[in-house]
């Protein structure tokens, strides 16, 4: 008599108090990481929408330059 077939994974291995000191410490560090790239993206976009609404109100008038000053020779 043949039994049915064990689905995969089904039995894992517990793992042991290293590895999951090692998961815990993995996981907080994923959430560090992900959390200062979500504010990184955030502060990206609110800066570019700023510039992007200075340079719309600023578009008449041209970027002043300075007058070339001419250097002293000794």
């Amino acid at each position: 008599m043949r039994h049915a077939a064990i689905p995969q994974g089904m039995f894992k291995p517990k793992p042991t108090a290293i590895e999951t000191k090692q998961d815990a410490t993995t996981r907080a560090a994923r959430q560090i990481i992900d959390g200062e790239a979500a504010k990184r993206e955030q502060k990206t976009e609110r800066l570019r929408l700023a510039r992007l609404a200075m340079e719309a109100t600023n578009t008449d008038t041209p970027p002043e330059q300075k007058p070339a000053t001419r250097r002293k020779r000794r």
